[in-house]
Protein backbone atom coordinates (compact mmCIF):
# COMPACT_ATOMS: atom_id res chain seq x y z
CA UNK A 1 0.00 0.00 0.00
CA UNK A 2 2.68 2.49 0.99
CA UNK A 3 4.54 1.79 -2.26
CA UNK A 4 1.53 3.02 -4.28
CA UNK A 5 1.00 6.04 -2.02
CA UNK A 6 4.65 7.05 -2.34
CA UNK A 7 4.39 6.82 -6.12
CA UNK A 8 1.40 9.16 -6.02
CA UNK A 9 3.41 11.71 -4.04
CA UNK A 10 6.21 11.98 -6.58
CA UNK A 11 6.49 15.43 -8.20
CA UNK A 12 5.14 15.76 -11.72
CA UNK A 13 7.74 14.98 -14.36
CA UNK A 14 6.59 14.50 -17.99
CA UNK A 15 9.66 12.34 -18.59
CA UNK A 16 8.25 9.82 -16.11
CA UNK A 17 4.45 9.99 -16.49
CA UNK A 18 2.26 8.18 -13.99
CA UNK A 19 -0.40 6.02 -15.64
CA UNK A 20 -3.02 4.01 -13.76
CA UNK A 21 -4.36 1.01 -15.66
CA UNK A 22 -7.48 -1.09 -15.13
CA UNK A 23 -10.26 -2.81 -17.06
CA UNK A 24 -14.01 -3.32 -16.93
CA UNK A 25 -16.70 -5.17 -18.86
CA UNK A 26 -19.72 -3.75 -20.68
CA UNK A 27 -22.61 -5.96 -21.80
CA UNK A 28 -24.28 -5.02 -25.07
CA UNK A 29 -28.08 -5.02 -25.11
CA UNK A 30 -30.57 -4.67 -27.93
CA UNK A 31 -34.04 -3.21 -27.48
CA UNK A 32 -36.87 -5.70 -28.01
CA UNK A 33 -39.44 -2.88 -28.27
CA UNK A 34 -39.07 0.52 -29.89
CA UNK A 35 -38.52 3.11 -27.11
CA UNK A 36 -41.04 5.95 -26.83
CA UNK A 37 -39.21 9.23 -27.58
CA UNK A 38 -39.07 12.24 -25.30
CA UNK A 39 -41.98 14.65 -25.30
CA UNK A 40 -42.52 17.99 -23.55
CA UNK A 41 -42.68 17.20 -19.84
CA UNK A 42 -41.90 13.52 -20.34
CA UNK A 43 -38.66 11.56 -20.59
CA UNK A 44 -38.00 8.73 -23.06
CA UNK A 45 -39.51 5.40 -22.06
CA UNK A 46 -37.81 2.01 -22.49
CA UNK A 47 -39.23 -1.47 -22.01
CA UNK A 48 -37.64 -3.45 -19.19
CA UNK A 49 -36.99 -6.37 -21.55
CA UNK A 50 -33.85 -6.46 -23.67
CA UNK A 51 -31.82 -8.88 -25.76
CA UNK A 52 -28.23 -9.66 -24.89
CA UNK A 53 -25.78 -8.98 -27.70
CA UNK A 54 -22.39 -10.01 -26.35
CA UNK A 55 -19.99 -7.86 -24.39
CA UNK A 56 -16.78 -5.88 -24.72
CA UNK A 57 -13.81 -5.21 -22.49
CA UNK A 58 -12.65 -1.68 -21.70
CA UNK A 59 -9.01 -1.03 -20.85
CA UNK A 60 -8.69 2.25 -18.97
CA UNK A 61 -5.47 4.28 -19.13
CA UNK A 62 -5.52 7.23 -16.72
CA UNK A 63 -2.67 9.73 -16.27
CA UNK A 64 -4.03 12.05 -13.56
CA UNK A 65 -1.08 14.47 -13.54
CA UNK A 66 -1.35 14.82 -17.33
CA UNK A 67 -5.17 15.28 -17.09
CA UNK A 68 -5.46 12.52 -19.70
CA UNK A 69 -7.28 9.26 -20.05
CA UNK A 70 -7.88 6.78 -22.84
CA UNK A 71 -10.17 3.77 -23.19
CA UNK A 72 -9.27 0.91 -25.49
CA UNK A 73 -12.20 -1.35 -26.36
CA UNK A 74 -11.41 -4.99 -27.06
CA UNK A 75 -13.25 -8.29 -27.39
CA UNK A 76 -11.38 -9.83 -24.46
CA UNK A 77 -8.86 -9.05 -21.72
CA UNK A 78 -6.28 -11.76 -22.29
CA UNK A 79 -2.52 -11.65 -21.78
CA UNK A 80 -2.22 -10.85 -25.49
CA UNK A 81 -4.53 -7.84 -25.15
CA UNK A 82 -2.52 -6.67 -22.14
CA UNK A 83 0.74 -6.92 -24.08
CA UNK A 84 -0.60 -4.74 -26.88
CA UNK A 85 -1.84 -2.21 -24.32
CA UNK A 86 1.66 -1.91 -22.86
CA UNK A 87 3.14 -1.41 -26.32
CA UNK A 88 0.54 1.26 -27.07
CA UNK A 89 1.41 2.96 -23.80
CA UNK A 90 5.12 3.41 -24.55
CA UNK A 91 5.01 3.78 -28.34
CA UNK A 92 1.75 5.64 -29.05
CA UNK A 93 0.63 7.44 -25.91
CA UNK A 94 3.98 8.42 -24.32
CA UNK A 95 6.66 7.98 -27.01
CA UNK A 96 8.87 10.74 -25.56
CA UNK A 97 8.83 9.47 -21.97
CA UNK A 98 11.98 7.92 -20.52
CA UNK A 99 9.96 5.59 -18.30
CA UNK A 100 6.20 5.18 -17.90
CA UNK A 101 5.28 4.50 -14.26
CA UNK A 102 2.29 2.13 -14.26
CA UNK A 103 -0.04 1.36 -11.34
CA UNK A 104 -2.26 -1.70 -11.82
CA UNK A 105 -3.73 -4.61 -9.93
CA UNK A 106 -1.99 -7.97 -9.85
CA UNK A 107 -4.13 -10.00 -12.28
CA UNK A 108 -2.62 -13.13 -13.76
CA UNK A 109 -2.53 -11.43 -17.18
CA UNK A 110 -0.83 -8.29 -15.83
CA UNK A 111 2.62 -9.83 -16.05
CA UNK A 112 5.58 -8.62 -18.06
CA UNK A 113 5.98 -12.23 -19.18
CA UNK A 114 2.80 -11.69 -21.22
CA UNK A 115 4.80 -9.55 -23.64
CA UNK A 116 6.98 -12.51 -24.56
CA UNK A 117 3.84 -14.39 -25.66
CA UNK A 118 3.22 -11.77 -28.34
CA UNK A 119 6.48 -10.12 -29.36
CA UNK A 120 9.97 -11.36 -30.21
CA UNK A 121 12.29 -11.32 -27.17
CA UNK A 122 14.13 -8.17 -28.21
CA UNK A 123 10.87 -6.28 -28.77
CA UNK A 124 9.34 -7.50 -25.51
CA UNK A 125 12.49 -6.43 -23.65
CA UNK A 126 12.47 -3.00 -25.34
CA UNK A 127 8.93 -2.34 -24.10
CA UNK A 128 9.61 -3.68 -20.61
CA UNK A 129 12.64 -1.41 -20.19
CA UNK A 130 10.34 1.59 -20.71
CA UNK A 131 7.98 0.51 -17.90
CA UNK A 132 8.10 0.78 -14.11
CA UNK A 133 5.32 -1.39 -12.69
CA UNK A 134 3.72 -0.96 -9.26
CA UNK A 135 1.04 -3.47 -8.25
CA UNK A 136 -1.75 -2.68 -5.82
CA UNK A 137 -1.86 -5.09 -2.84
CA UNK A 138 -4.43 -7.84 -2.45
CA UNK A 139 -7.84 -6.32 -1.59
CA UNK A 140 -6.29 -2.92 -2.33
CA UNK A 141 -7.56 -2.23 -5.84
CA UNK A 142 -9.22 0.94 -4.46
CA UNK A 143 -5.70 2.43 -4.48
CA UNK A 144 -5.77 2.43 -8.28
CA UNK A 145 -6.98 5.81 -9.57
CA UNK A 146 -8.09 4.14 -12.80
CA UNK A 147 -10.98 2.68 -10.78
CA UNK A 148 -12.17 6.23 -10.14
CA UNK A 149 -12.13 6.98 -13.86
CA UNK A 150 -14.02 3.77 -14.59
CA UNK A 151 -16.63 4.85 -12.05
CA UNK A 152 -16.94 8.23 -13.77
CA UNK A 153 -17.35 6.77 -17.25
CA UNK A 154 -19.91 4.32 -15.88
CA UNK A 155 -22.02 7.14 -14.44
CA UNK A 156 -21.62 9.57 -17.32
CA UNK A 157 -21.57 7.30 -20.35
CA UNK A 158 -22.22 3.60 -19.75
CA UNK A 159 -25.31 3.75 -17.53
CA UNK A 160 -27.59 3.00 -20.46
CA UNK A 161 -28.15 0.27 -23.02
CA UNK A 162 -25.48 0.17 -25.72
CA UNK A 163 -26.31 -2.26 -28.54
CA UNK A 164 -22.91 -3.17 -30.00
CA UNK A 165 -19.16 -2.60 -29.92
CA UNK A 166 -19.00 0.10 -32.66
CA UNK A 167 -21.56 2.17 -30.72
CA UNK A 168 -19.62 1.59 -27.51
CA UNK A 169 -16.37 2.80 -29.12
CA UNK A 170 -18.14 5.89 -30.44
CA UNK A 171 -19.65 6.69 -27.06
CA UNK A 172 -16.52 6.22 -24.93
CA UNK A 173 -14.40 8.14 -27.46
CA UNK A 174 -16.76 11.12 -27.23
CA UNK A 175 -16.68 10.91 -23.41
CA UNK A 176 -12.89 10.64 -23.41
CA UNK A 177 -12.45 13.65 -25.73
CA UNK A 178 -14.79 15.77 -23.64
CA UNK A 179 -13.14 14.88 -20.34
CA UNK A 180 -9.64 15.39 -21.71
CA UNK A 181 -10.61 18.74 -23.19
CA UNK A 182 -11.90 19.81 -19.78
CA UNK A 183 -8.53 18.78 -18.22
CA UNK A 184 -10.41 16.75 -15.62
CA UNK A 185 -8.23 14.96 -13.10
CA UNK A 186 -8.36 12.96 -9.88
CA UNK A 187 -7.78 14.94 -6.69
CA UNK A 188 -6.04 12.21 -4.67
CA UNK A 189 -5.51 13.30 -1.05
CA UNK A 190 -4.77 10.04 0.79
CA UNK A 191 -1.11 9.87 1.84
CA UNK A 192 1.19 7.45 3.62
CA UNK A 193 0.84 9.49 6.80
CA UNK A 194 -2.95 9.18 6.56
CA UNK A 195 -2.69 5.42 6.03
CA UNK A 196 -0.59 4.93 9.15
CA UNK A 197 -3.29 6.64 11.20
CA UNK A 198 -6.58 5.64 9.57
CA UNK A 199 -5.51 2.10 8.62
CA UNK A 200 -3.40 1.39 11.66
CA UNK A 201 -5.21 -1.94 12.17
CA UNK A 202 -3.68 -3.25 8.94
CA UNK A 203 -0.12 -2.82 10.18
CA UNK A 204 1.56 -5.59 12.18
CA UNK A 205 1.88 -5.08 15.93
CA UNK A 206 5.48 -5.05 17.11
CA UNK A 207 6.43 -6.10 20.59
CA UNK A 208 9.21 -3.69 21.51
Amino acid sequence: MEDILEVYQRPHDPRFPLVCFDEANKQHTLETCIPLPTQPGSVAKYDYEYERNGSSNLFMFCAPLETWRHIKVTDQRTAVDFAYCMRDLVDSHFPDAITVVVVMDNLNTHKLASLYKVFPPQEARRIIERLEIHYTPKHGSWLNMAEIELSVVQRQCLNRRIPDQPTLIQQVTAWEDDRNSAHATVNWRFSTADARIKLKRLYPTLNV
